[in-house]
């Protein structure tokens, strides 16, 4: 029977003492008759490509949260969910930057590398993962009740019930990240990680298959009618909502294909661990983790390029903050 260490294999490999030194070598554990190892070596990626990654996404992430916190345009339940968002991708940002100055300072002798250390780092990632696709789910389901139940939604959609949902949410993941680290020496962890992928997956693309079909019917009839009140409100009602789930759609797609390789290697260290190709596709491994963190940089530029006024909110903070830089080195020159 196959033994997985997932401590090893998996969440000490999200950067973790064994997987991310220079050195970086993969062990699959297996039980049998006759006892084999069978060790992969990754391929090395630089510790200061992932050092530069991170602070860049941290910036980014939270300017968004600045922006929409600062804007009160920007005040309601789908840019509090996308505010949420940016913080699970700033807390990728943190875990893996913290992470890598911690293996960076580990390796120079400067400090000790304690597996309890680690395993914060590995249950902060593990929080990301879960929040950032519950948060994705959250935002599929307020633009479904945003279009299909339009006339209801800010009865249903109260600022009250988002704060629970954002609440629960964050609970929701600080428990299963904390339940990862302590069994996560059971294949059934990696199982559940999977089926909660694919099922918010699922789910999401259920929801905009849906909103985009309603779309595509709406936008026929109203090419059948011929009053001017019609295509004054109903028209752009319909393309400020499509819009937001336009963009949410895009959101959900950049993040299938940057998680998309991590969780294809959870699924194949369960089902083919020694096969040639799954073998091969180990090797990769640093590079999945690469991805995760592009997902966290792109992010937020997705937010500006389809949001006209957290642009604008954007734009105003750097504004700010380059005026206040020049006048703090004015009055570092004029000291000196």
């Amino acid at each position: 029977m196959l033994y997985f260490d997932f401590q090893v294999i998996i969440m000490t490999s999200l950067r973790g003492t064994s997987l991310f030194n220079n050195s970086t070598n993969l062990t699959l554990s297996y039980e049998s008759d006759s006892k084999a190892n069978e060790t992969i070596i990754n391929i090395h990626v630089p510790e200061e490509i992932f050092l530069v990654l991170c602070l860049f996404a941290l910036v980014e992430n939270v300017l968004v949260v600045v922006a929409i916190l600062k804007n009160r345009n920007l005040h309601s339940s789908m840019y509090y969910f996308l505010c949420c968002l940016a913080m699970s991708d700033m807390l990728v940002s943190i875990s893996h930057l913290s992470e890598s100055t911690y293996m960076l300072l580990g390796n120079h002798g400067l400090i000790k590398i304690d597996v309890m250390t680690d395993n914060i780092f590995d249950m902060m990632i593990c929080c990301s993962v879960v929040s950032s696709l519950s948060f994705l789910a959250a935002i599929a389901v307020d633009r479904y009740i945003t279009i299909f139940y339009a006339l209801r939604y800010h009865n249903i959609m109260t600022h009250r019930r988002v704060f629970i949902i954002i609440g629960v949410i964050w609970v929701a993941s600080t428990i299963c990240s904390v339940l990862f680290i302590i069994y996560s020496r059971k294949e059934e962890v990696i199982l559940c990680l999977i089926a909660f992928f694919v099922f918010m997956l699922v789910l999401m693309v259920a929801l905009y298959i849906h909103m985009f079909a309603l779309a595509r019917r709406h936008s026929r009839s109203i090419t059948t009618l011929r009053m001017e009140t019609t295509r004054r409100v109903v028209v752009p009602h319909s393309r400020v909502h499509m819009k937001g789930a336009i963009t949410l759609s895009i959101l959900l797609g950049i993040f299938f294909v940057c998680w998309g390789p991590f969780f294809l290697q959870l699924t194949l260290i369960i089902s083919c661990p020694r096969h040639v190709l799954c073998v091969n596709y180990f090797k990769y491994f640093n590079f999945y983790i690469i991805l995760i963190i592009c997902n966290s940089v792109i992010d937020p530029i997705i937010y500006a390029f389809r949001s006209q006024e957290l642009r604008k909110t954007l734009r105003d903070i750097l504004i700010q903050c380059c005026i206040a830089l020049c006048a703090q080195f004015n009055s570092i020159g004029r000291f000196f």
